[in-house]
């Protein structure tokens, strides 16, 4: 909760209540009324930040996925226990600029290259893991991503928040069996995404049901 912003006085009403456990959703919800968070109209919104609290401390409390590294994009809902980011998404960022002129499209292309390479590293890396080559690693990272001065002042901005995101994506070094990219888990749900595009949904959750296993047949276990 603290780390997703939550206001220190809400926190507070936790802190203080003697309540920790909730056999059902609905006894949660019944907590949070108590509380007076279903009446605060702010920003983030405290019910859904402190669900997801709950949600990962029940996760903890049963001692479930105690190893897991969560690999995202980005998204503030999976920024929870040990983070990674995907490389992919990081470069995008890169790729999505327009540049005005030939200065700043060569400093792109030169920028996009240096992330590939670096990215080309971390492959190679985690097929033969060290303590010597992640220091020289991290050490890499920091020269392409700390300092920037490209010449173009949104490509150095951006470069330097990657550089601030430098725990999640040097996660790998830590943990080189994690992959480095969401490319997986988004083929997975991409079957998903296009039908819902195409259908608007589901209006029950027997339909929701059924339309996720159809889905789910043609994935391999």
């Amino acid at each position: 909760m603290e780390e997703r912003n939550l206001p220190q006085i809400v926190i507070g009403k936790f802190k203080e209540h003697k309540a920790r456990i909730f056999s059902s959703a609905g006894d949660w919800e019944r907590h949070l009324q108590v509380l007076g968070l279903s009446a605060m109209n702010v920003t983030p919104d405290p019910m859904l930040i402190a669900s997801e609290g709950a949600l990962w401390g029940a996760i903890h409390h049963q001692g479930l996925l105690p190893d897991t590294v969560i690999v995202s994009d980005d998204a503030g809902q999976f920024r929870v226990g040990a983070h990674a980011l995907c490389w992919i998404h990081a470069e995008r960022l890169v790729h999505k600029l327009v540049p005005a002129n030939d200065k700043q499209r060569n400093a792109i292309e030169i920028a996009k290259r240096m992330i590939w390479w670096f990215y080309r590293a971390l492959k190679d890396y985690k097929l033969a893991p060290s303590v010597k080559q992640a220091q020289l690693l991290r050490a890499r990272f920091d020269r392409i991503f700390k300092r920037a001065s490209t010449g173009y002042a949104t490509l150095d901005r951006l470069l330097r928040r990657l550089f601030r995101n430098k725990d999640g994506l040097l996660r790998v070094l830590e943990r080189p069996e994690i992959p480095i990219n969401t490319n997986t888990s988004e083929n997975d749900i991409r079957a998903f995404v296009t039908k819902r595009k195409i259908s608007g949904g589901t209006v029950s959750d027997k339909g929701r049901d059924a339309r996720d296993i159809m889905l789910g047949l043609p994935k391999p276990a």
